[in-house]
């Protein structure tokens, strides 16, 4: 059956990977794909959770692990020779309170593995890219880790007024131009491109009806976080820290948590110039903010002369009230 889960040959070849990228901010990587052979494809299956529905081949986790040695086998020469087709995904709509309705992804098992094996290769470049205040979907990182770092940052810059921005419907909505050219500055392995490019055009497969979307990630795929990863530091980290925080004349912070993130500001003319080309710098990439749950706040009570500025003075991030 090849290497235990935990595998020692693969976390090699991480962590060989991991340290180029640190050492060369800048390498752009051409050819890695060839570390997914048939013991790295074991690894990602071990990592892959099991529990979930099975997808539109109707085979579940436990029917494709009876003959896995079998599969990977056969899994590893489609994608060598370009054989790999990605299935589309199965939608379903689930019942809420209120009479609401949230879709669902029912991705397949061996596309989930197979994903997860590009989301360990690709985590292994990127993951020095990251700038610390960004802890959504990182491994070592936690909503606990964000929250304490928001109250530390609120408390030793005297923060006053808060930016609360969400983006809006991101996994639906993300430009798959932009997407490729942001994976490009670090891998332009083809075979990666073309894989990731494959789960993209799959498709959806909602009562019987197959539709294209030309924008957005799988739905529940395991690759969807990482492409958001991917995504969002270009667009709001890098930019907050390259161009806006040099331009304000008051201290600031950016807090984010995936696409929920909180930008601090000492002074009230600062975080309304932040709101106003807030909008304008993620229509650049196609996105929008939530018009309901982005929202420009006075961090403590204002004096009576400021009333006008509104503001309660307490904000929500990650289900806790600030």
């Amino acid at each position: 059956m090849g290497e235990t889960p935990g595998s020692p040959t693969v976390s090699m070849k991480l962590q060989k990977i991991a340290q180029q990228a640190q050492r060369y901010p800048e390498m752009v990587f051409n050819n890695v794909f060839h570390l997914i052979d048939r013991d790295f494809l074991l690894e990602a299956y071990h990592q892959t959770q099991k529990s979930s529905a099975p997808g539109v081949d109707h085979v579940t986790a436990q029917q494709y692990t009876e003959r896995l040695d079998e599969n990977l086998r056969e899994l590893h020469a489609r994608l060598r020779d370009g054989r790999y087709e990605a299935p589309p995904v199965e939608r379903v709509w689930i019942e809420q309170e209120g009479g609401k309705q949230r879709p669902r992804g029912k991705p397949c098992f061996e596309a989930k593995s197979v994903q997860r094996a590009v989301v360990m290769s690709l985590e292994a470049i990127v993951a020095h890219d990251f700038h610390t205040f960004s802890h959504g979907f990182r491994k070592g990182h936690s909503p606990h880790q964000a929250l304490h770092e928001l109250r530390e940052q609120c408390r030793t810059l005297h923060i006053n007024w808060i930016v609360d921005a969400d983006v809006s419907g991101l996994f639906d909505n993300l430009d798959w131009s932009h997407l490729r050219a942001f994976i490009q500055q670090r891998v332009k392995d083809g075979s990666r491109l073309r894989l990731i490019g494959k789960w993209l055009h799959a498709g959806v497969l909602e009562a019987g009806a197959l539709m294209h979307p030309d924008k957005g990630t799988p739905q529940g795929g395991v690759i969807a976080p990482m492409l958001a990863n991917v995504f969002l530091p270009h667009v709001l980290d890098e930019w907050c820290v390259k161009d806006v925080q040099p331009r304000l004349k008051g201290r600031c912070f950016l807090t984010r948590f995936a696409d929920d993130c909180i930008i601090g500001c000492a002074l009230e003319a600062d975080a309304r110039r932040v709101m106003e080309v807030l909008p304008k710098r993620l229509a650049r990439f196609r996105l929008t903010m939530h018009p309901e749950k982005t929202v420009l706040m006075a961090f403590k009570r204002p004096p009576s002369r400021h009333q006008s500025a509104g503001g309660t003075g307490t904000f929500d991030f990650l289900g806790f009230t600030h």
